[in-house]
């Protein structure tokens, strides 16, 4: 396929790397002026759109999204297919997605799950959503930079899946690092913490996968001084995004809500910008009760 790819940051720089790995003509633009391995740099967001077969975008937000939606559909042959990577509101993705109805142009919504490690290693999840079509059309595209995909349903329902899903992270994240910090004061070896919970109910992702305590578990960032995997603000992006789509269609969601305050506390009044999402830990350590 020629594809073209706008958004050549720490993400989508590998993700259009593996792609022109794989064989594909492969333009790419970053207004940073980034680049990536095998990808031919473009001028223009145009320049990107001219002759693609596909167009895929990784952007840091909805309003950009929105602008680079404008300026691209446009010039994007009928028929052709637009896939946005980006972590957005449900909002700006749907409006994305209309934009390419009204020009004949396929749309796929389809944030990812992974980290850097995870484009680097071609090994992201993808939540799509979109016509059946236009899933099936992005799909061996979605083989080439994750290990899978899953179909959400309508325009939207990938950034849905996502919001839904990273709610859930940061939530589950804060309980274990407090459960961490709760153990050590009441004398509890961490690794034995780590050894009942990991096999017992408060089993987690959070806990088995991606433990924030340093030396217990599979490797995670807590062993490099909680240098990001996923950054601490990109979290507060993410469940700030839930409760905007919470609010926007009446749900209730305290437990969301509260996770967003304490990393809001944690990256704009604390240390916590630049780390790991997970140093929530050492954060709760270093608390009292009343602190």
């Amino acid at each position: 396929m020629n594809i073209g790819f706008i958004g050549l940051g720490n993400m989508g720089a590998p993700m259009a790397a593996n792609l022109a790995k794989a064989g594909h003509q492969t333009r790419g633009f970053d207004v940073a002026g980034t680049t990536a391995e095998g990808v031919a740099p473009a001028a223009s967001i145009a320049e990107v759109a001219q002759g693609a077969d596909v167009v895929i975008t990784m952007l840091p937000n909805g309003a950009i999204l929105r602008q680079v939606a404008d300026e691209l559909i446009p010039n994007m042959r009928d028929g052709a297919l637009f896939i946005d990577c980006s972590t957005v509101d449900v909002e700006s993705a749907r409006y994305a997605a209309q934009a390419a109805e009204n020009a004949a142009v396929m749309a796929v919504d389809a944030p990812v799950s992974g980290g850097i490690g995870g484009a680097a290693g071609g090994t992201l999840t993808f939540m799509a959503g979109g016509s059946d079509k236009a899933f099936e059309t992005a799909r061996p595209l979605f083989d080439i930079m994750g290990q899978k995909a899953v179909h959400c349903g309508d325009a939207g329902a990938g950034q849905a899946a996502k919001i839904c899903n990273n709610m859930i992270l940061g939530a589950t994240m804060i309980a274990t690092c407090e459960a961490f910090a709760l153990a050590d004061k009441l004398g509890l070896d961490r690794q034995k913490m780590f050894d009942v919970v990991s096999t017992s109910s408060g089993y987690s992702w959070s806990m088995n996968a991606y433990c924030p305590a340093p030396g217990v578990g599979p490797t995670s960032p807590s062993d490099n001084d909680y240098q990001p995997g996923f950054a601490a603000e990109l979290m507060l992006k993410d469940l700030g995004l839930s409760q905007q789509a919470a609010e926007m269609v009446d749900a209730d969601t305290p437990m969301g809500e509260l996770a967003r305050k304490l990393y809001a506390q944690f990256v704009e009044n604390e240390d916590g910008k630049g780390k790991d999402f997970s140093a929530m830990l050492p954060r709760f350590a270093a608390r009292g009760r009343d602190a």
